[in-house]
């Protein structure tokens, strides 16, 4: 399990035992069930969380009890309320589990001691920032630019697993289509 967000850091930069260990002693490590929240809206955002299995998902209830989907977050991932967590401020999002989820929760205090401890984590942390940002601007020209096939078409191509994990109607939310369209673009 410490082998997967190992791994998954050292995608980016080596790390030595020693190193790993050090930056492993600033997670902790948590399990939550499904339905279980992350984050709630209103509350502060104490950590960003890794996750290690499970999936979970982020979204905001818009003034008429629309849920909208932000993000989902499945193994090796990232998820958090990144405004509310950097900011230290109230969450805007909720994040739930999916289904049963463990994770690695990192407060922004022990992130910021492990970049200034390791350059290196400072610059896997810019690095998955980076990484983020590109994302995020490529799912909004999406949602923009692209027909719903389209975005369902891309969604099914980049995370299969995603259909056989995600309830239809979360999908849909995420591709901003209703159920039944989803339905017509999935037949």
């Amino acid at each position: 399990m410490n082998s997967g967000l190992r791994e998954h850091i050292e995608k980016i930069i080596p790390l030595t035992d020693v190193e790993f260990e050090h930056v492993l002693s600033h997670f902790i490590l948590k399990k939550f069930k499904k339905h279980q929240f992350l984050i709630q809206e209103g509350e502060p955002v104490t950590f960003d969380f890794f996750v290690v299995s499970g999936l979970v998902k982020s979204s905001h209830t818009d003034e008429a009890g629309k849920q909208h989907i932000m993000q989902f977050a499945m193994e090796d991932w990232w998820i958090s309320d990144y405004q509310a967590y950097f900011s230290q401020t109230a969450a805007t999002l909720m994040v739930d589990c999916i289904e049963d989820t463990e994770v690695f929760c990192l407060s922004l205090e022990n992130r910021e001691r492990l970049c200034a401890d390791l350059h290196k984590i400072e610059h896997f942390f810019r690095k998955k920032s980076n990484s983020g940002y590109i994302a995020l601007q490529q799912r909004i020209l999406s949602l923009l630019n692209s027909s719903a096939k389209e975005r369902y078409v891309k969604l099914l191509g980049q995370y299969p697993s995603l259909f056989q994990r995600v309830p239809k109607t979360l999908l849909a939310s995420y591709l901003g289509v209703s159920r039944e369209t989803l339905s017509r673009l999935s037949s």
